[in-house]
């Protein structure tokens, strides 16, 4: 299930030292370092040279994940043989315990593969203290050993969140790294079977929902209504953009009255029309299993997942004829975007870093076809632009979707203050469940959006 699969967040316990790339014995203690010390970014910005060689040592740390710290090693053994940089590779499962002592003290590592999300909020303490440096300069590098810049390689919408650029000034601070697609799976060997096309718009959504209707087929199903996360924040983009997301995860007063807002709005209330009437029992913990069973089975045609569904059904009994397809949200309207909502980790620099310039040329090293090659074994997948065409199998279907057209959604609903009574994911999405068996009309789904938003608004400001 998601909530314990997500790639960004696989987490575990144990210290792992490696060979090569000039391993360190860490250990230290401590989850969180005291605000951070050191210049500030605007002080301490610098041109980053693109030199073959440097005599220079740079520290990397990087967390360990479900893919191993194996590919670390390659990489930076990689990297050292590219530029003559060595790196010195720290790697843990609980990366934040082994170098957060260090840092405390004021020995920061060069470069730190750390998404945000984790329990120890290490990147957010840097955020909050301004600890991050600045990477723009870094999308205009080019990637050591080949003749492509940065910003050319990463796919489109991925440096332009507030996940990479945290201070909403225009910036990038962080750059994207592995990452896992979520959109709306669905059963390609019935399309084939009954000659439908996957609907590019949402006006072709319905019409398709009323034939399969009519066929005994419901259009839509989905595991929880947890599952409507990463669907509703691709919604918001394709009703408004990039600033009415901004605008709609950070509460700012009179964004769920507006037109938009009201799109989307009519969208899942209208989707939760056409969804399978069984699948509000089902979802939970103990049965959602049974929910994405229903796309196997031809009773609903389409279902909000990640990729990880393909491993949690693969021993699931199927139709005939079952082959996994999956698509984008449709687009609003002919001729506008289409969205993806994704999960993904984050690179960054700390401003106390003491190697900025060589430790810049490792981020722009993180995409060249060389080092994804090297992640890719271990089936980390960075959104390059044209990387899904080298996989294969499901792979290749899953990561391609950027590549056919879909922007990347980013992003979620900022965390506040804790407010007594209110949890804003179950208002938005939990609500779902209620608006599918008709006890909740959509007016008193928008109106307890509209209630909780306020109160969290005032959280926010504090």
């Amino acid at each position: 299930m998601k909530k314990t699969s997500r790639i960004l967040l696989v987490l575990a316990l144990v210290i792992s030292l490696f060979a090569g790339c000039g391993k360190k014995n860490t250990t230290g203690e401590g989850t969180t370092p005291a605000p951070t010390a050191g210049p500030t970014n605007e002080a301490s910005k610098e041109t980053p040279t693109e030199s073959p060689k440097q005599n220079v040592t740079i520290k990397v740390a990087a967390i360990e994940t479900a893919y191993g710290a194996d590919m670390w090693t390659k990489v930076c053994a990689a990297f050292e043989a590219k530029t003559g940089i060595k790196v010195e590779l720290t790697t843990d499962k609980l990366l934040e315990d082994v170098i957060g002592a260090g840092m405390k003290a004021g020995d920061y590592p060069d470069v730190v593969h750390l998404a945000t999300g984790r329990p120890a909020a290490l990147t957010e303490t840097l955020i909050k203290e301004n600890g991050l440096e600045e990477l723009t300069d870094v999308l205009n590098m080019t990637v050591p050993g080949e003749d492509k810049k940065v910003k050319d390689k990463i796919a489109g919408g991925f440096t332009e969140s507030s996940l990479t650029n945290p201070y909403n000034n225009g910036k990038t601070y962080m750059a994207p790294m592995f990452y896992s697609p979520c959109g709306l799976f669905y059963n390609k060997g019935l399309f084939a079977e009954k000659g439908w096309t996957v609907p590019t718009t949402w006006d072709e959504m319905w019409a398709l929902g009323d034939k399969a209707k009519a066929e005994g087929i419901a259009l839509f199903a989905y595991p929880t209504a947890g599952y409507f996360d990463a669907f509703f924040y691709a919604l918001l983009y394709e009703v408004g953009g990039a600033d009415f997301f901004t605008k709609a995860t950070t509460y700012t007063e009179g964004i769920w009255d507006t037109p938009e807002a009201n799109k989307a709005f009519d969208i899942v209330a209208k989707l939760a029309s056409y969804t399978e009437k069984s699948v509000p029992s089902n979802a939970n913990n103990d049965n959602y299993l049974k929910n994405q069973q229903l796309i196997l089975n031809n009773k609903a045609l389409f279902m909000p997942n990640g990729t990880w569904v393909v491993g949690e059904m693969k021993d699931a009994p199927r139709a005939k004829g079952f082959e996994w397809g999956f698509t984008a949200l449709p687009a609003i309207a002919k001729g506008e975007d289409s969205y993806s909502f994704t999960w993904f980790e984050q690179i960054w620099i700390p401003v106390a870093a003491a190697h900025k310039d060589a430790a810049k040329q490792f981020v722009a090293f993180m995409y060249s076809d060389e080092a994804a090659k090297i992640f890719a074994e271990s089936g980390a997948i960075q959104p390059i632009v044209g990387f899904a065409k080298k996989l294969e199998g499901d792979n290749k279907l899953f990561y391609s979707i950027y590549d056919n057209g879909a922007k990347a959604a980013l992003g979620g609903f900022a965390a506040t203050e804790p407010v007594e009574g209110v949890n804003f994911a179950d208002t938005v999405f939990g609500t779902v469940n209620s608006l599918v068996s008709g006890d909740k009309t959509k007016a008193q789904w928008i109106d307890l959006i509209k209630k909780d938003s306020d109160l969290l608004r005032a959280a926010l400001k504090k």
